[in-house]
């Protein structure tokens, strides 16, 4: 992956939002070198509401609490808001009434314009299935909760995803958490999820389905799997804010994006835990991989993973200056942690008999990208995701085997 790319990747892993749909777009990008960032850098530059920038001296103390708090801390007044997403006891209790098929999004920042297209597509073949669970992980987070809700999201998915800019996930100035501020984004997630879209997805959680977002709890350094139609189901104001700020969370790129601050309760007293991207812990969730190995049974025979990237590591050089080697990196570690846990999933899968649908973006998709959010790539891989599904061809290449994970460069 070019250092832009994966930069590209990693910041709109956050982007993702317009009107109803949270559709990334964004870059892949051959030889762009770092040009291409500055370019954007210009492009998004914009004046955050008045207000001082705090420093990091600035920054009010963290409530203390210790290791035996934060195991049982809770969100007062939803009790069943959230699961350790690597606890099979805690994992039973999300689960859904009804054995129907299961999705799953990964990350993948602007690729995840592939997810949604794919989703899309699927409606347009008509054999979209009714998703007894659909889980998110950082784009794949803001795609689930329209994949959640079906066909009748589709057009603003894909009108958002040709109108999304940089301007409305990030602005291009440190703060003390973080290499770019993210209130964009936020003020976009608060227009966007709505009371009445809170009032949907509870309904179909009283019917027994199941939308689950992970996020990294950054203190207990573990994956949490939240039971978003458990905080609809609240429905009021606080419901609302929680609901918004776990797609902010599991959306925030360690680093480049701040943890967002979710507060809980335990043994008497309140405190703030830290979350950021769940792909740190999950780059996708079906369930806890100890459930794999042990052979516990889940309440399906049939799961789709939705890969909001390629399978197969890219040969790159990058640029000797921090932002390139640092892009590099992390781009270099989700691949390899996707790879792992789609073997550990398939091999699961296997073991329990269930029926393993994967699709991923093929190697052959290699339209370069100038800047982030380019439109016209952004389309070429919505596009892409819409004819491989209405041809079937998106789950054709990797259906109940074990992945092909061989190097695609020299």
């Amino acid at each position: 992956m070019h250092p832009i790319r994966t930069l590209a990747s990693l910041l709109t892993s956050t982007t993702v939002i317009c009107a109803l749909a949270w559709p990334l777009p964004t870059p892949y990008s051959d030889g762009l070198g770092t040009a291409a960032f500055a370019q954007t850098k210009k492009r998004t530059a914009r004046k955050a509401p008045p207000k001082a920038v705090p420093t990091s001296q600035g920054l009010p103390a963290r409530t203390p609490f210790t290791a035996e708090d934060q195991a049982a801390a809770k969100v007062a007044g939803i009790p069943d808001a959230r699961v350790w997403g690597d606890d099979d006891t805690e994992f039973a209790r999300v689960l859904p009434a009804g054995t129907g098929p299961w999705l799953a999004l990964s990350g993948g920042g602007a690729d995840g314009a592939y997810g949604a297209g794919l989703v899309a597509g699927w409606t347009q073949a008509g054999n979209r299935p009714e998703f007894t669970l659909v889980s998110g992980v950082s784009i794949g987070a803001l795609i689930a909760p329209y994949a959640f809700l079906g066909a009748r999201y589709d057009d603003e998915l894909r009108q958002n995803i040709l109108e999304i800019t940089a301007a409305d996930v990030f602005e291009d100035r440190p703060t003390p958490e973080s290499l770019m501020d993210t209130w964009p984004l936020k003020r976009l997630i608060e227009r966007r999820v709505s009371g009445a879209l809170l009032a949907e997805i509870a309904a179909e959680h009283r019917r027994g389905r199941r939308l689950l977002v992970a996020t990294t709890n950054l203190d207990a350094g573990r994956r949490v799997i939240w039971n978003m139609g458990a905080i609809a189901e609240r429905g009021d104001d606080k419901a609302l804010k929680l609901f918004r700020d776990v797609l902010l969370a599991s959306s925030s790129i360690p680093g480049f994006f701040p943890p967002i601050q979710i507060e809980v309760e335990a043994n008497g007293k309140t405190f703030q835990e830290l979350h950021l991207d769940g792909t740190v812990t999950a780059p996708f969730f079906v369930a806890p991989e100890s459930m794999f190995a042990s052979g516990a049974k889940l309440p399906t025979k049939e799961i789709y993973v939705i890969l909001n990237s390629k399978l197969a590591p890219d040969f790159d050089t990058p640029e000797r200056r921090t932002i390139s080697i640092l892009a590099r990196s992390i781009g270099v570690a989700l691949t390899t942690g996707l790879r792992a846990e789609l073997l550990v999933v398939t091999t699961g899968a296997q073991r329990l008999g269930i029926d393993l649908h994967v699709a991923s973006i093929p190697d052959t998709f290699r339209r370069p990208i100038r800047s982030l959010f380019e439109q016209d790539y952004m389309k070429a891989l919505f596009d892409l995701g819409i004819e491989e599904a209405k041809g079937g061809a998106a789950f054709a290449r990797r259906t109940g085997a074990l992945p092909d994970l061989r190097p695609n460069s020299p």
